[in-house]
């Protein structure tokens, strides 16, 4: 009942020894502290093991992206130029900014407000995704007062992609019946690859592939995938190098996919005895051209991409059709730019 006091009892040998505790030193209490427990010398080994999960999530057997792991960064370099992991939150902004001013400052990809704000190149697949950064260390430092990063490169690996609702490319085309054609292959996509201008050289983008090769090594991967694009949304304009490419670098029946049926834009626009290859050849993206001259394969019809002002093509590269010549180069075990 209200305003009724508790009886009095008489201390229990439990009560008089909080009561002890109660009043013990300031000194006495912070050396029983628990976290100050944690880090006496005898303690220190499994504090550490502790420590390390603190700021890492899904280490409950769940997959996770090289930055959350302590694997060496570092990839490789030529002169100033060094392509590496990104290792903290941070790291990955810088390579969304880069892209920002690739794909919207320079490009013709429409930002929304909150695109615009933030100044970045930013979706949900950043966070589960690695990202490689080339990095000038000869260049002069930004207001941040670290080395600018000039090229990039998302690199999302099956398993990460499975336990997050799959890859970015099945948002443009259906991949589910070749991966189930080629079930027990690891595959990898690669995605939002960009360069700055000026480094839009032979060694910078030899450097990003050096990079792509020792991930491919490192995680024993077998396919790489991804959408690469063409400037502009009006397929007529690029007839002449869609139509090649559904020509001459068409995928084989194992290794085909095609573009969501909704999304579909046919590259057969041309028939093969029309084409001028050399025409068609100059009018290719270095990228997609690089990827030919490797080995990879083309999917089954375009894309549009609005937001990007782009017409994307599907890319299949297996390591295994990946040109001799180009595997001497950059080297089996991935060695031949090593840091």
């Amino acid at each position: 009942m209200s305003g009724n006091k508790p009886a009095r009892t008489k201390p229990d040998a439990n009560s008089r020894l909080l009561e002890r505790q109660a009043v013990r030193s300031p000194l006495e209490a912070f050396r029983q502290n628990p976290l100050v427990q944690m880090f006496k010398p005898a303690n220190a080994k499994s504090a550490a093991s502790a420590a390390a999960t603190w700021l890492v999530p899904g280490l409950r057997g769940e997959a996770v992206p090289d930055m959350l792991r302590p694997a060496s960064a570092q990839l490789g370099k030529i002169g100033s130029l060094e392509v590496r992991l990104a290792q903290t939150k941070g790291d990955v902004k810088r390579a969304q900014k880069l892209r920002y001013k690739v794909f919207y400052k320079n490009g013709s990809a429409i930002a929304d407000a909150a695109t615009m704000l933030a100044q970045r190149d930013k979706d949900a697949f950043d966070k589960i995704c690695d990202h490689l950064l080339v990095i000038d260390h000869a260049a002069k430092p930004t207001m941040s007062g670290k080395q600018p990063v000039v090229g990039t490169y998302r690199l999302l690996r099956q398993d990460v992609a499975e336990k997050h609702g799959g890859f970015y490319t099945g948002d443009e085309f259906d991949i589910s019946g070749m991966m189930e054609r080629q079930a027990g292959l690891k595959f990898l996509e690669l995605g939002r690859s960009c360069v700055l201008p000026p480094y839009r050289t032979k060694r910078t983008v030899e450097l990003l592939w050096h990079g792509v090769w020792s991930y491919v090594r490192r995680h024993n991967l077998d396919v790489m995938i991804g959408c690469a694009s063409f400037e502009g949304t009006d397929p007529d304009r690029l007839a002449l190098p869609l139509s090649f490419l559904h020509h001459f670098a068409a995928a084989p029946e194992g290794w085909r996919a095609s573009a969501h049926p909704s999304r579909r834009v046919e590259m057969n626009r041309i028939a093969k005895e029309n084409i001028d290859t050399k025409a068609a050849l100059r009018m290719l993206p270095p990228l997609i051209k690089g990827y030919l001259r490797v080995g990879a394969f083309i999917g089954d019809g375009a894309v549009i991409d609005h937001q990007f002002g782009t017409t994307d093509v599907l890319v299949v590269m297996p390591v295994s059709a990946i040109s001799g010549r180009y595997l001497d180069h950059f080297g089996a075990d991935a060695t031949r730019h090593a840091a």
